[in-house]
């Protein structure tokens, strides 16, 4: 480890180690999403059915899930630089393994190990911003993180669709290999913080009780719609685990105050509200854009390529308003800054509300764009408030925890928003279907303009397949009226902050 004396010596060239840190951050949340396309196509090569191959992203959501919240202990006993170029080297390898991989079984077991080394990433990104920017510049400083944050998740689908269309899907894991270097060279070369030894031991009550609850956990939102949710003695286990290890966890943590999942750092009100807006705000982004692109590809019937390109807009005024914050460092207060966010959410998904199978692109990238506008806002304000009152010694433990909560948010989210996807397709599949009969006007006077009749098999045919798009159509402008009232219920959470007055 390096001493104080040691890194005060050293000069800190924050543009190099932030340039460092986001491109091993980008790399890891790229690989969240960068495999969903390309499962079609691992399918064939890897002898798996349609049920195995999910697990190629579930094994690396658990992974991540369990390792974030050790980073603060490995942190405590060998230092940021050290984990850091560690974790790049058993990410890129996991990654190389992954792309070699000849089975299901050893696909799954190296995401695994490839998740966890990428745990350790982003929040030793996010917690090394803080300890090299001044607490003047923390607002760019989060604002730089939440560009990250943001656009990996985003990017990922369409770097993966384009690789596996021109090259092959194993590429979508060799691409790590040079953008894993160049992190590695430039950490190694730039980033020399100030470590203090440490010879506790650790916790393994703490451990087991993590472990338990956060597998548990994402095992019962990644598998829950799959299996009907309550209705499978599996998913009732694992609910009941995950409770169990939660509320282990909860208790041991604050009573030990280990560095291993250190739950106890939340008993920070401002890192507590900001971690749970961040899992709300995560939980509601994922809910979109994992519900849109099925909905333009399913009903819309647009090609991957272009739905790819309309989800791109999102991302890119997001970045583009935290760019305009870094720049300009608008006035405003977090408060203001954060509610002004959620609204422009509000209101491009209010507006997605009224999608019709009629609608072009501008009803499309419109609402992305305002939505993306109130994400940056939201991104970089919480981020920087998580860390207002929060020791800086305590850096590592809560960029942790508040990362934990954005990561199990998005599981929640993409569950919840497909469960609900799914009932209401069949509530109005239901509804819509009970005026369709023999006795029906409108039946009627259809089947005599179509010239098909109103019995004919021609006819069923047709009328079965507007039933179905049209109670696909109904069931994506309720997930959106639900997300639409998830944003505005998040606005309350801003009067619970306890900020310090400039």
């Amino acid at each position: 480890m390096i001493s104080a004396a040691e890194a005060e010596a050293r000069p800190i060239n924050r543009g190099l180690i932030t340039l460092a840190v986001m491109i091993s951050a980008v790399m890891v949340l790229i690989d969240m999403t960068i495999a969903n396309v390309s499962l079609p196509h691992m399918m064939g090569a890897l002898g798996a059915t349609s049920d195995q191959i999910t697990w190629v992203l579930t094994a690396y959501s658990m992974a991540e899930a369990i390792f974030i919240p050790m980073t603060s202990f490995f942190v405590a006993k060998l230092g940021t630089r050290k984990l850091f170029l560690i974790s790049i080297i058993g990410f890129v390898v996991a990654s190389m393994l992954c792309g070699q991989a000849q089975t299901i079984e050893e696909m799954v077991f190296f995401r695994i190990i490839q998740g966890a080394f990428g745990a350790f990433m982003i929040p030793l990104a996010q917690s090394t911003l803080v300890r090299v920017y001044s607490e003047q510049q923390r607002d760019k400083a989060m604002a730089i993180f939440s560009i990250g944050i943001l656009l990996g998740p985003i990017i990922g689908p369409v770097l993966g669709g384009v690789i596996t269309e021109h090259l092959d899907w194993r590429w979508i894991f060799y691409i790590n290999l040079p953008i894993g270097l160049l992190c590695l060279g430039m950490i190694y070369r730039y980033l020399h913080l100030a470590e203090e030894d440490d010879s506790s031991s650790i916790d393994w009550g703490v451990v087991a009780m993590m472990a338990l609850g956060v597998a548990s956990l994402q095992f019962f939102l990644d598998m829950g719609n799959e299996k009907d949710w309550l209705e499978s003695r599996v998913i009732q286990v694992a609910l009941a685990l995950a409770v169990l290890g939660m509320a282990g966890w909860v208790y041991r943590s604050f009573k030990t105050r280990s560095d291993v999942a250190p739950l106890w750092v939340a008993r920070d009100r401002n890192l507590l509200v900001s971690s749970v807006m961040m899992a709300m705000v995560t939980m509601l982004l994922f809910g979109v854009v994992s519900q849109q692109p099925m909905m333009l590809e399913g009903l819309l019937h647009y090609p991957a390529a272009t739905t790819g390109m309309l989800m791109a807009p999102r991302g890119i005024a997001a970045a583009t308003m935290l760019l305009v914050i870094i720049k300009l460092d608008p006035p405003l207060g977090p408060r203001l800054k954060i509610a002004l966010g959620l609204c422009c959410c509000a209101l491009g998904t209010y507006l997605m509300m009224s999608y019709s199978l009629n609608i072009d692109f501008y009803w499309i990238i419109m609402p992305s764009i305002i939505q993306g506008t109130g994400l940056g806002l939201v991104f970089a304000s919480l981020s920087s408030v998580a860390y207002t009152t929060v020791d800086k010694k305590d850096a590592v433990a809560a960029a942790s925890i508040f990362n934990l909560f954005r990561t199990i948010g998005s599981s929640i989210g993409i569950s919840i928003v497909t469960t609900y996807q799914f009932r209401q397709a069949q509530q109005a599949w239901n509804e819509l279907g009970q005026g369709i009969n023999p006795y029906s006007d409108s039946l009627q006077h259809w089947g005599q303009a179509s010239g098909l009749g109103s019995q004919s098999p021609q006819a069923l045919m047709v009328l079965q397949a507007q039933l179905a798009e049209q109670s696909q159509l109904v069931a994506f402008v309720h997930v959106f009226g639900l997300i639409f009232i998830g944003f505005l219920l998040a606005v309350p959470l801003l009067l619970l902050f306890r900020l310090p007055k400039k």
